[in-house]
């Protein structure tokens, strides 16, 4: 384990020279996995194949570390990079049958007109386009390839929902939904839910046993012991004969040396804990040992110093209610349930339409309110999505919503206002309506697209680069 005070202190000039070394990711060694074969076509759009190669150096210029991809396999994550590099292939084919294109001209003025190549007078620097270049690893070309590629694109999507143009009476009907007065009535459903003192000993058992295995509790045995230049060699400073030393701990880990052999040997004193259970106010370092447990024996980097540990037990117990600690977690969790269970009858019986006025008004009197909404964006009580909530619902209907602070409240629609719709009204919201018809279109589009393309997928070699990662 090399950690960041070992860097600083094998370093003669840390703190005067710093290097800045970029290593792009790579496949070593997966050309000859996907030699020959059909295996070298990961995927065919078309008639047109998307090669293994292509697969690797679309994965390169992502930057994602090979561990993150590793780490993410579960998560379809070669999966979702595929469906990256399709996606952007089709927009290509797309932006070929259309005869996009953009012109030198073009392309000069846009990095021109980049902020981050201007000084503070607006003038382009070469030298700020330069450094630019560099400290991203990427030359002229390639840059200006993808800039290109990115234009072609915009210009693509501007040019299929182009001439939208939305008539005035659809305008005056979005404005109007959107800006209408809407009185809402609403209940604070807090006053309804069991309180947490009433929750008895019995109710926590029963919930225990209902949920044992959810619930069991970890405790472990373990011992440790700090490590520090001061207690290792009896000097403050971090030197080669400091990490020489760690080099060894490590070295005896790996060897299956016993923990007390090598604190012995070291004339370090250790430290043992019984029956640690975790908690946010417990020990930082003994957090972090609990949170290591799946090695049951290793060292670690900590703040100003280094940790060896040793799990000597670990095992799964029943909550035990005579933790206080413990017994407040489990009243929280039967109070949350209760909650739940509450809103959802409330839920279901709004759904089945066995809710009444009656009921509201029953529950009204224990604590009722009455609010005025002034616009679908209003969310200055509520959550701006239980405002569209209200906002999509009739006249007399009824609903759960809740606030930022997720309080959640039974509110009953009340009644929409008019709006005045003007001339001044059209012209601001004509561009947000357009807006709207655009990306329906270009939903429309997506449809298009996959009914225009065939996307056939090779499982096996996705197989292959998925086992290279494993």
């Amino acid at each position: 384990m090399i950690g960041s005070f070992r860097n600083f202190a094998k370093s003669k000039f840390a703190g005067i020279l710093v290097g800045i070394i970029i290593i792009p990711f790579v496949f070593w060694g997966m050309g000859s996995v996907f030699s020959s074969g059909n295996t070298n076509s990961i995927a065919k759009i078309n008639k047109e194949n998307i090669s293994t190669q292509d697969f690797i150096d679309h994965i390169n210029r992502s930057n994602i570390p090979a561990d993150t991809i590793r780490n993410n396999l579960d998560q379809n994550i070669i999966e979702e990079l595929l469906s990256g590099l399709v996606s952007s292939r089709l927009l290509d084919l797309e932006i070929d049958d259309f005869d996009i294109s953009i012109s030198e001209n073009t392309l000069l003025k846009k990095i021109k007109e980049n902020k981050n190549f201007l000084d503070k007078n607006g003038v382009f620097q070469r030298i700020k386009y330069e450094k630019f270049l560099l400290e991203n690893n990427i030359t002229a070309a390639q840059f200006e390839k993808r800039l290109a590629d990115r234009e072609r694109q915009k210009n693509l999507f501007d040019y299929i929902g182009s001439g939208t143009a939305s008539p005035k009476f659809l305008v005056k009907k979005l404005y109007e939904e959107e800006n209408k007065k809407l009185e809402i009535d609403f209940i604070n459903l807090n006053n309804f839910y069991s309180k947490k003192e009433n929750i008895s000993n019995l109710d926590l058992e029963k919930f225990i046993n209902e949920n044992q295995e959810q619930l069991k509790v970890d405790y472990l045995d373990f011992s440790y012991a700090k490590i520090t230049p001061q207690n290792l060699l009896g000097i403050d400073e971090f030197n080669q004969a400091f990490f020489d030393k760690i080099d060894q701990i490590e070295i005896d880990i790996s060897n299956d040396v016993n923990f007390n052999s090598i604190t012995e040997g070291l004339n370090i004193k250790s430290i043992d804990v019984i029956d640690f259970r975790f908690s946010e106010n417990k020990n930082k370092i003994e957090k972090k040992i609990f949170e290591l447990r799946g090695n049951i024996f290793d060292i670690f980097e900590n703040e100003n110093e280094y940790v060896l540990y040793k799990i000597n037990k670990s095992e799964q117990r029943k909550p035990d209610l005579n933790d206080n600690e413990i017994k407040k977690e489990i009243i929280e969790l039967v109070y949350q349930k209760n909650k739940f269970d509450y809103n959802k009858e409330l839920i279901d019986q709004i759904s089945e339409k066995s809710f009444t006025e009656e009921n509201f008004l029953k529950m009204s009197q224990k604590n009722s309110n009455t609010i005025t909404l002034n616009s679908i964006r209003d969310n200055k009580k509520f959550e701006i999505n239980a405002v569209k909530l209200l906002y999509s619902l009739p006249e007399g209907s009824f609903t759960l919503i809740n606030d930022e602070k997720n309080n959640i409240y039974l509110a009953k629609v009340k009644k929409f206002g008019n709006v005045n719709f003007t001339d001044d009204n059209f012209n601001d919201n004509l561009s947000a309506h357009n807006s709207d018809i655009k990306k329906s279109i270009l939903k429309s589009y997506d449809i298009l697209l996959n009914n225009k393309y065939n996307v056939t997928l090779n499982q096996k070699t996705i197989q292959r680069v998925k086992n290279f990662f494993q």
